[in-house]
């Protein structure tokens, strides 16, 4: 009997190694796995490369685990934005790299990744700073930039809903990054705010389909509605 459904947040993020690459959903605190990402911090991982929106905010989270000197690497679109001061007090003293991704690219190479495309070209980036060093071609006397797939080894993401095989639903503007994180890591681990019996979720509802989800573990956020 498939049942993807762990007891612990602990148990769900057993065996995540150093030197992971981790998808971290959320548009700023929107959709973004909290507990997972606390959890992350208590198990122990260093060395990581995270990849996420921004560069977290305050002294918790993601900012607590670069803080920490956990993170290698942060890939993200916005590194500096309100309260991002851990990450400027890291990256200043040269303790931290960064690879600065357009927004809209970092969701394309994702998506790539979870699809198997391994690289594909935009014109996002070209004549900038961002395209040196890529290649670049021209199509229909328009240059475009190569961008390669980026895969996660784990990805850390928030879902509203979920059945025992895994199938995720997301709460309007939380489904952000998600679902193209689910899609692109060898190892996806969602929390959720609802467990439902199998075959109550409405399929047309079901924004990830549980074979791309591989440990579901519920965190009761405190929201009111069912």
């Amino acid at each position: 009997m498939i049942n993807k459904i762990v007891q612990s947040v602990a148990e769900a993020l057993a065996g995540v190694r150093d030197g992971a690459t981790v998808l971290i959903g959320g548009f700023g605190s929107v959709g973004q796995p909290d507990a997972l990402i606390e959890g992350l911090i208590e198990q122990g991982a260093k060395d990581l490369t995270c990849v996420a929106n921004n560069a977290g905010a305050g002294h918790t989270g993601l900012a607590r685990l670069m803080e920490l000197g956990r993170v290698r690497k942060i890939i993200c679109s916005f590194p500096r934005s309100q309260g991002s001061v851990v990450f400027e007090e890291l990256y200043k003293a040269g303790r931290i790299e960064l690879e600065i991704v357009p927004q809209g690219t970092m969701a394309e190479r994702m998506r790539a990744a979870g699809a198997g495309i391994p690289a594909f070209f935009t014109a996002t980036s070209v004549g900038t700073p961002l395209a040196r060093g890529k290649e670049e071609r021209e199509f229909g006397g328009r240059t475009y930039v190569m961008e390669h797939a980026l895969k996660g080894d784990v990805a850390l993401v928030e879902g509203w809903e979920a059945d025992r095989w895994g199938n995720l639903t997301y709460n309007q503007s939380g489904r952000n990054f998600n679902p193209v994180m689910a899609m692109a890591a060898d190892l996806t681990i969602a929390q959720v705010q609802h467990l439902r019996d199998l075959g109550a979720l409405d399929p047309e509802k079901v924004a990830t389909p549980g074979i791309f989800v591989n440990r579901v573990v519920r965190v009761d956020r405190g929201a009111p509605w069912a």
